[in-house]
């Protein structure tokens, strides 16, 4: 599928906004009364940015302004490197886990891709200049969606965050990433294979690795314990064994690629991080002496509570046995998060957005500062720690001189009132202005719900 064929047709159906155009030596300074840096302890006050072309030229407090610059005065809000949300699905929605199940098996690629676009734009807008977006599939499909949307993205076609993509999670047979379990056997035609993301045995996953890096992932994502959104599996069992798990760690660092594996259970955890990945997702029941090893290890945890949140609120709209996983990962995580942050665990920032809407993923800061967080540490796990995760420090996650210049602003004082953050009125990426002042309508985001109800996918 050309991805790019598709996008310039769509987005001028929806007649969305495009981003300011910024002359490659135009100077801006940004104005607000406090700077969040992205490292410090405490807020600056009388915060400037100075900007040229893409990049950040300075700084901090009381920055002088050269005299050719064009001031952006945003007044009584706070200035703040671009969000970051190491755990998203732009290109998934399970907001409505039957209607889900069903369009997955209806929607073909091309009005897949069409669907995604308001899902990119309402995170940027959000503030989430830049998302690791941890696995997307068309059921069947071996079109890489997340790959086409991240290159429209860095070509200025569609208006994104910036992604770095793991294309298919890699699964176990019968696992959490196994999308033919809790369905009659050959219903879908043939057993799904490395192909699929789906691998059993060591040099199985190993090509299963290669096969996710030639095919343009940024990253490499693995379930290696149950989930709650699946049919077949319970969701803390451990669904690799130490030796898939050794050879899953070995080839992607050979290869380069950092590892992020869903896990909810405590020995599953426990072997994946001895095996060496480099992030566990969710965490649900891991234990203080796992988490130990974590902090030993420097493992990041990416707790994505509002995932948990979400789906505890909309119970019965899922399958009686997948409430009972969700009652009991949702019970479990305060008290594994809290003993994370006791026993100091590297703490990165992700949502799990797709099981809630896309663009509240500030939602997570709050549930975070809710649990003993402090605040100013929650704003570092969405910039500088999970900078450090994706290894972009050198570009991203501070406001420095010659960093790429993503920038935000939010009302008032977020340590304060950590909520700010899901009231973000200024984003920057780039250098180039996405927003300054009220969000997209949501009658131009729904456009393409629009679009698909016509189209006859269930969207």
């Amino acid at each position: 599928m050309n991805f790019t064929r598709l996008i310039p047709l769509f987005a001028i159906t929806l007649a969305l906004p495009v981003e300011s155009t910024i002359a490659a030596d135009q100077t801006i300074a940004l104005k607000a009364a406090r700077l969040f840096d992205g490292k410090s302890r405490a807020l600056i006050q009388n915060g400037v940015v100075v900007v040229q072309g893409d990049k950040i030229v300075d700084a901090g407090a009381n920055v002088a302004i050269p005299p050719d610059a064009q001031v952006i005065d945003l007044g009584d809000a706070t200035l703040s490197p671009g969000l970051m949300d190491a755990h998203t699905h732009i290109t998934l929605d399970y907001t409505n886990y039957q209607a889900t199940r069903l369009r997955e098996m209806q929607i073909s690629t091309s009005a897949k891709a069409y669907s995604v676009i308001p899902a990119a734009r309402a995170t940027v807008e959000a503030g989430f200049t830049t998302v690791r977006d941890v696995g997307a599939r068309t059921y069947r499909s071996h079109d890489c969606i997340d790959v086409s949307l991240r290159d429209a993205i860095a070509k200025g076609i569609v208006v994104g965050p910036r992604m770095f993509v793991a294309n298919y999670g890699i699964g176990a047979t019968g696992g959490h990433f196994d999308e033919a379990a809790g369905f009659r056997d050959g219903l879908f035609g043939p057993e799904p294979d490395v192909a699929d993301g789906i691998a059993d045995g060591p040099d199985a996953v190993r090509k299963a690795v290669r096969f996710e890096v030639r095919n343009g992932a940024d990253v490499i994502k693995a379930a290696v314990s149950g989930g709650v959104l699946s049919l077949t599996d319970e969701v803390d069992t451990p669904q690799f064994t130490p030796a898939e798990m050794a050879a899953l760690v070995d080839e992607s660092h050979r290869l380069r690629k950092k590892v992020a594996v869903h896990c909810h259970g405590d020995q599953a955890g426990r072997e994946a991080i001895e095996a060496g990945v480099d992030s566990i997702e969710h965490g649900s029941f891991l234990k203080p002496e796992t988490l130990t090893l974590m902090k030993n290890k420097g493992t990041f945890l990416t707790p994505t509570l509002m995932a948990a949140e979400y789906i505890k609120g909309k119970l019965e709209g899922y399958p009686p046995a997948l409430q009972a996983k969700a009652l009991a990962a949702y019970n479990a995580r305060s008290e594994m998060f809290r003993n994370a942050l006791k026993i100091g665990v590297k703490i990165s920032f992700g949502t799990d957005a797709a099981v809630f809407p896309h663009g509240q993923n500030a939602k997570e800061f709050r549930l975070m500062t809710d649990l003993g967080m402090a605040p100013i540490d929650a704003l570092k796990s969405a910039t500088a720690n999970d900078a450090e995760l994706l290894g972009v420090t050198q570009k991203l996650g501070t406001l420095e001189k010659g960093k790429l210049a993503d920038v935000i602003a939010m009302p008032g004082d977020p340590v304060q009132d950590i909520t700010a953050t899901e009231r973000v009125s200024f984003v920057m990426k780039e250098g180039k202005i996405i927003r300054n002042g009220p969000a997209t309508p949501a009658s131009a985001k729904t456009a393409a719900q629009n679009g698909m109800d016509e189209m006859g996918a269930d969207f």
